[in-house]
């Protein structure tokens, strides 16, 4: 009887519940990746298998077998079986083999790819919600003036333009038209022959490529920043502790930074994490836009050449980093609120 209650006890643990179900949630969608995209049309081995009967005259099974060879893949293995064992690689963290590059470990490739998505989105985060909460502190101080009007209605653009629609303008009009950008000076996220190290040459460089995909993603999530941080500023700009710090004469600049910033930015903060997970997910269309070398243009090469281990494994990373963002979150709630700690019991 005690073990019985000690495991309900457990079980209703706000912090167990949360963990299980970002467990579970990343399970069912790995799940589902690995069947939907063996559902779409088409895939390497078929074309490999097509090619050698048509060039060199073999049978189906023969060519069946040099693929299976080539890119060590069983073709007559049931799909079940095939997803068994490719939930056992993942409990190994073994992603397989990429089919398109032969014998290129799936891990290999995202390690290669990851870093620069993971440099942009951080980058870009951080500058987003700096700016945001700067600018969203001003529309609240200076509400119905020119200041507050001409942000707001920025905002209200930037946050219904795509961001890929975004990253095609700042090519059309700052790279093409107006020469402030050279576009085809900056493909890649790195100039060619140069070396990955500490030193302020290779800084400055992957800056330089990665500039126009981090301006788009803080120019296409700032406008969002600054809507939220106004609207919680103005409401504590109401809070009695306020008045009461105006009443006991504190300086402005006091009273902005110790009372009214330090409790606004306050709610924001669960939304970043939320935000984390959501821009590992944007970035895909931005980097094919600019042709950067991050995990969103390896997906976009691995969907249009069916290499299933390597978009089973980047859909597996977004949907970690999305998952994780959120259980972040709840985390971040219940220890605000104790209160939520307690609902469901």
């Amino acid at each position: 009887m005690a073990t019985s209650a000690m495991l309900r006890k457990f079980f209703k643990n706000y912090y167990f519940r949360r963990t299980l179900k970002a467990v579970a949630s990343i399970f069912v969608v790995t799940t589902l990746t690995f069947f939907l995209i063996r559902l779409m049309p088409g895939n390497p081995l078929d074309i490999y298998v097509n090619s050698q009967m048509q060039s060199l005259g073999v049978s189906r099974e023969e060519a069946e077998a040099m693929a299976s060879s080539i890119f060590q893949v069983d073709l007559k293995r049931p799909v079940l079986l095939q997803y068994t064992d490719y939930v056992t690689g993942l409990l190994h963290g073994d992603f397989g083999l990429s089919i398109v590059s032969a014998r290129t470990p799936v891990s290999a490739l995202i390690l290669r790819f990851l870093p620069w998505t993971m440099f942009v989105v951080s980058v870009s985060l951080i500058l987003s919600f700096t700016l945001g909460i700067l600018i969203g502190t001003l529309m609240a101080y200076k509400r119905n003036t020119w200041v507050d009007y001409v942000f707001t209605t920025f905002s209200s653009i930037m946050t219904a333009i795509p961001d890929f629609m975004v990253a095609t303008l700042i090519i059309v009009y700052f790279g093409v038209q107006w020469k402030v950008f050279s576009v085809t000076g900056v493909r890649g996220s790195l100039s060619p022959g140069m070396v990955a190290g500490f030193n302020a040459k290779f800084f400055i460089d992957a800056f330089y490529h990665a500039a126009l995909p981090i301006i788009t993603l803080v120019v296409c999530n700032v406008g969002n920043w600054m809507l939220q941080m106004r609207g919680s500023t103005m409401a504590t700009l109401g809070e009695d502790y306020v008045m009461v710090a105006k009443a006991r004469g504190l300086s402005e600049a006091r009273i902005t930074t110790g009372y009214v910033g330090r409790n606004a930015i306050l709610p924001l903060f669960t939304t970043l994490a939320l935000s984390i997970g959501g821009m590992f997910g944007g970035s895909v269309l931005i980097e094919t836009v600019f042709t950067y070398n991050g995990i969103g243009m390896k997906l976009a090469s691995s969907l249009g050449a069916r290499d299933y281990p390597v978009m089973q494994a980047i859909f597996i990373i977004i949907t970690t980093a999305t998952v994780s963002a959120n259980l972040f979150a709840d985390f971040l709630y219940g220890w605000l609120d104790p209160r939520i700690r307690t609902e469901g019991r």
